[in-house]
């Protein structure tokens, strides 16, 4: 696999000072070895820690689940692998005092938000993520290689896996999760939804296709592109064939994100300079930001990252029950917040990161704190605070591992609007009997003003 390096003079080359690390209580020692004897022994492959909690309510990771197991079918639908699995407890308005050491202040709005209807089913913790080799074997290239350039807005020396599998401040965990495996390539059609206050909703459907920098066959070698990307409304019908095109760039600083949008009424392209920052993600109706997609994305230069060590949270995980291609989307979406009776929550060990406004930058959101769980590098929780320092919205990531592909991904995400009470997700595919796609080749002319022309027509 090539290595990825940003476009940067020599004299930008070199590794970003991150400054100290305001390490919580809960951090444990540095460990005595290099990091690269201990991925695969004390570390698993990737760099979370490979045996369980003290209390034996985190199981050691044993390799997760096999490429066989839960594995897609033709048709789309995917087998639970914990079907048999019981709710341990459930977390109540009432009773939640008890676990309040072990949620976010995200969550606890939410319990005061939603006292009489949101709840939290916690189930037995299962370790399931796993890759290919591959990626083990690049990730431990990377523990040799990767820096970070230009104050931590690029990357220099990254092969196709995790860039920082041992992190040692707030930018780098941020990094792992921009970075992260996801088949190098995915075509899909899902929906994203919008969720009314008294639980009334509409759906936009569309079919998205991601390549990423291992899948584009004509990359240059010192190229700075992480993805290339598209998407088209097929539903509803006054939308359908709109799409939206975006090259993304590592280095978004040095060399911003392009987008364009095809309007068929129109029939013309245009660049859409804002599908970034606070600008409000596209068909959202102001309920995320362009930087809320895959919970987080695009250039981190208007915060300053801080890492706050490991903690164990219940987290969203192995939500096999909201992929059910049996349930419709009134079964998933209640008022206020998803079916808390389909959310499956689990105790997982998770990186806190807190990004806090620099002076002199503006951002909707003056503070977020991140909760990226450390065997998919996935951030599950989000806690996005306004400028006076209250939580305004909660992003959740409903994670699943996609099989036999051996991609740790996510059913849906969804962002809560605290203020209004209104809610959006993104990714939720019950409807269609279509399997997800991996590990398509393209070019960069697939990705072109011209061919998205030719795409929404």
């Amino acid at each position: 696999m090539k290595p990825v390096n940003t476009l940067l003079s020599s004299t930008a080359r070199r590794l970003a000072l991150a400054g100290m690390i305001a390490l919580a209580p809960m951090v444990q020692a540095s460990p005595t070895l290099s990091t690269i004897d201990q991925l695969g022994q004390s570390l698993t492959p990737i760099g979370a820690e490979r045996e369980g909690n003290s209390a034996g309510t985190i199981p050691a990771w044993t390799g997760g689940l096999k490429p066989e197991q839960g594995a897609m079918q033709p048709d789309g639908n995917m087998a639970n692998p914990f079907a048999s699995d019981e709710v341990l407890f459930t977390i109540t308005a009432e009773n939640l005092e008890q676990y309040r050491h072990q949620l976010t202040p995200g969550q606890l709005a939410m319990f005061k938000r939603y006292p009489d209807s949101f709840k939290m089913n916690v189930f037995p913790t299962r370790r399931s993520a796993s890759y290919p080799d591959s990626v083990y074997e690049a990730t431990r290239r990377n523990a040799e290689t990767t820096t970070l350039l230009d104050g931590g807005n690029g990357i220099a020396g990254l092969v196709n896996g995790v860039a920082f599998p041992e992190p040692e401040n707030g930018l780098e965990v941020i990094w792992n999760h921009m970075l992260r495996y996801r088949g190098d390539s995915m075509d899909l059609t899902l929906s994203q939804v919008i969720a009314e206050a008294n639980g009334d909703y509409r759906e936009i459907i569309k079919q998205t296709i991601w390549n990423f920098f291992p899948s584009i066959t004509d990359l240059e070698e010192e190229s700075n592109l992480l993805f290339l990307y598209k998407s088209k409304v097929l539903e509803p019908v006054r939308m359908a064939g709109e799409v939206t095109l975006v090259h993304e760039p590592i280095d978004q600083v040095a060399e911003p994100r392009r987008a364009w949008k095809y309007l068929p009424g129109q029939r013309r392209v245009r660049r859409a300079p804002n599908v970034a920052y606070d600008n409000p993600a596209t068909s959202s109706d102001n309920l995320k930001t362009s930087d809320n997609l895959d919970m987080f994305n695009g250039a981190p230069d208007k915060y300053e990252w801080t890492l706050k060590g490991k903690q164990e949270i219940f987290i969203p995980y192995n939500s096999y029950a909201l992929y059910d291609k049996s349930r419709s989307n009134a079964d998933i979406i209640h008022p206020g917040h998803i079916n808390p009776e389909l959310a499956r929550y689990e105790l997982h060990r998770v990186w806190v990161v807190e990004a806090a406004l620099k002076d002199g930058q503006r951002h909707v959101y003056g503070k977020r704190t991140f909760y990226i769980d450390e065997d998919t590098w996935q951030a599950s929780i989000i806690d996005l605070y306004d400028s006076r320092d209250q939580i305004w919205r909660v992003g959740m990531a409903h994670a699943i591992q996609l099989n036999p592909q051996q991609v740790p991904w996510l059913v849906t995400e969804v962002f809560y609007d605290l203020y209004s009470g209104r809610y959006i997700t993104n990714g939720i595919a019950n409807s269609y009997q279509k399997p997800l796609i991996f590990g398509q080749l393209a070019s960069k002319s697939d990705y072109t003003p011209a061919a998205i022309r030719r795409w929404g027509r």
